[in-house]
């Protein structure tokens, strides 16, 4: 989103320093080579890596919240310059080539700025943030995948939307995970049969821009580090579920994910193998899309697990 946009959603958030497509096919498609996938670029190992310099990642704007389809051959992330309101881009994969980037513009300027795109793990639906320009009416919405496309964006009918909310996401259950900006936590909605009609309140300590694991075996979150109280940015977190179904204790992602300038927006790839993050090391604060292996996950996952 714009700085001016993030500026005003921190306001509601103090805690918070720094945050078409392919038919359907009846059978599962051919995966991308390793050479196409994940729009061309070298895999990242333990060391994460700018995503896309120059292609995705540009200088002067800010990147935050990508999502890619479960057949990882479509791309959606959200991105805006200096005091513009977000707008969600996509590229899809034909053949070996990823088409140019353009704008998805999914309400048709009803909303001012859209942000935090997710493709659901059954490939049958998109979920978006929108807000209008003043960051009032921060909701979620969804479309459908229709053919080659998506059908008209409508919001999400259920009390989800009661309050102000982002960065939606689900893991294969379908369960959806948000940001509750009002009460300033997070929430889930139980899957039924598609809709959402209750919510509730995660039992975890902290976190913004919760990601479930497609799995649904841990979260990752960000919050400002909580291990150096002289510190102020922000960090990435993972919260691992116990055999009971509750959450362990937040387990910082260390040195190898984390640094002095914030990281946000964390999301996990559909095939469980990436972590990408944002991270806000650019002149003038602005950010840029990295990604790491999640073996920087496992690695601090407790051997009790």
């Amino acid at each position: 989103m714009k700085k001016g946009s993030f500026i005003l959603i921190l306001v509601l958030v103090p805690f918070l320093n720094n945050c078409n497509t392919k038919k359907e096919q009846t059978k599962d498609p051919e995966p991308p080579s390793k050479e196409a996938s994940y729009f061309g670029q070298e895999l990242p190992d333990s060391i994460p890596k700018l995503f896309a310099p120059g292609l995705v990642s540009l200088e002067g704007r800010y990147e935050h919240g990508i999502s890619f389809s479960p057949d990882l051959e479509e791309m959606y992330f959200a991105a805006n310059e200096k005091d513009q309101d977000p707008d969600i881009y996509f590229s899809r994969l034909e053949g070996e080539t990823w088409t140019p980037i353009q704008k998805a513009n999914f309400t048709q300027g009803e909303k001012s700025g859209e942000m935090h795109p997710f493709v659901s793990l059954s490939n049958d639906k998109i979920y978006f943030t929108a807000h209008n320009a003043d960051l009032t009416d921060t909701k979620i919405w969804y479309a459908n995948r229709v053919g080659n496309s998506w059908d008209t964006p409508k919001k999400i009918d259920s009390p989800i939307n009661e309050d102000e909310v982002f960065y939606s996401n689900a893991g294969k259950n379908g369960d959806l995970f948000y940001f509750n900006v009002s009460r300033r936590k997070m929430y889930y909605a139980p899957n039924k049969n598609g809709k959402f009609p209750e919510v509730r309140e995660m039992e975890i300590e902290f976190g913004v821009h919760g990601f479930i694991a497609p799995s649904g075996a841990y979260m990752v979150v960000n919050a400002r580090n909580k291990e150096d109280d002289q510190r102020k940015d922000s960090d990435i977190y993972v919260y691992f579920k116990k055999k009971d179904s509750t959450w362990t204790k937040a387990i910082n992602l260390g040195n190898e994910v984390n640094t002095t300038y914030p990281e946000t927006c964390p999301s996990v790839t559909p095939d469980g193998n990436y972590l990408f993050f944002g991270r806000y090391n650019e002149e003038g604060g602005l950010s840029n899309f990295y990604w790491v292996s999640t073996t920087v996950i496992n690695k601090v996952k407790p051997v009790n697990l």
